[in-house]
């Protein structure tokens, strides 16, 4: 339902929130309808005053307000199921055959985030770096599998060595994001600024950033479609180095 709804009316959702009062009629809607009278003695307002912050957020799309099958006389009000997540949801969504998750070293918070989105997606996803170490940080590992995570036997490997296009790009490091000004220019590419654990060096350091990727996730995950190929036509593997679109792409 988020998907449909334009900025506009979303932001109409936000301003009729604007207001405390209003922020305390939908708390009271969120797990059951009420009649006015009702409202009205829960939060203490005047009639007149709790009409008007009705009638804001019915035209922002938030209540509606029905009469009782029982005494015609009566009405209820209810809270639109998928209003407030509409409004602070985001609307972009994506169609995609394979994700890509990029950091510098791919040592430890794409090879994790790689893992996590494949536990939970049906699109498959791979990672790489800008300046891949030898190995993944064992520290990664260890934070990975006490999330039941298995990276023990992945090897980092360079943005420079893909074969196959990506249909989104998702950078977990904030020097990959600023290095790759240029490169990917006709590929959607989403950035999370996730700290580096290395630094820090600790398992509560790996442990947090795994917890950030993942939160991120939860929220990308439902935003990614897989593209169903046409029939008859197979999906193309190419070499980035050869391919003459990404030639002139050039890291800073």
């Amino acid at each position: 339902m988020a998907s449909t709804w334009s900025a506009e009316a979303r932001a109409a959702v936000h301003a009729a929130l604007a207001d405390a009062h209003r922020v305390e009629i939908v708390d009271e809607l969120a797990l059951s309808d009420r009649s006015p009278s009702e409202l009205k003695a829960a939060l203490g307002l005047e009639s007149n005053l709790l009409t008007h912050h009705l009638d804001v957020l019915e035209e922002a799309g938030v209540i509606e307000r029905t009469s009782s099958s029982g005494d015609r006389r009566r009405r209820y009000v209810r809270l639109l199921p998928g209003a407030l997540e509409a409004a602070v949801s985001p609307v972009r969504s994506y169609v995609a055959r394979s994700v890509l998750f990029i950091c510098l070293a791919n040592s430890a918070r794409s090879q994790l985030a790689e893992a996590t989105w494949n536990s939970r997606h049906e699109v498959p996803a791979s990672s790489a770096g800008t300046e891949p170490a030898d190995r993944v940080r064992a520290k990664a590992v260890e934070a990975g599998l006490r999330l039941g995570l298995d990276i023990s036997s992945a090897i980092p490997r360079s943005i420079d060595d893909l074969t196959e296009r990506p249909d989104l790009i998702v950078t977990v490091c904030d020097v990959a994001h600023e290095s790759l000004r240029g490169w990917f220019a006709d590929v959607p590419m989403i950035h999370w600024s996730i700290p580096d654990p290395v630094r820090a060096g600790t398992p509560r350091a790996f442990d947090a950033a795994l917890r950030r990727i993942s939160e991120r996730i939860d929220v990308l995950a439902p935003r990614v479609r897989p593209l169903v190929p046409r029939a008859g036509r197979a999906g193309r593997t190419i070499g980035l180095k050869d391919d003459p679109t990404w030639k002139n792409a050039s890291r800073v």
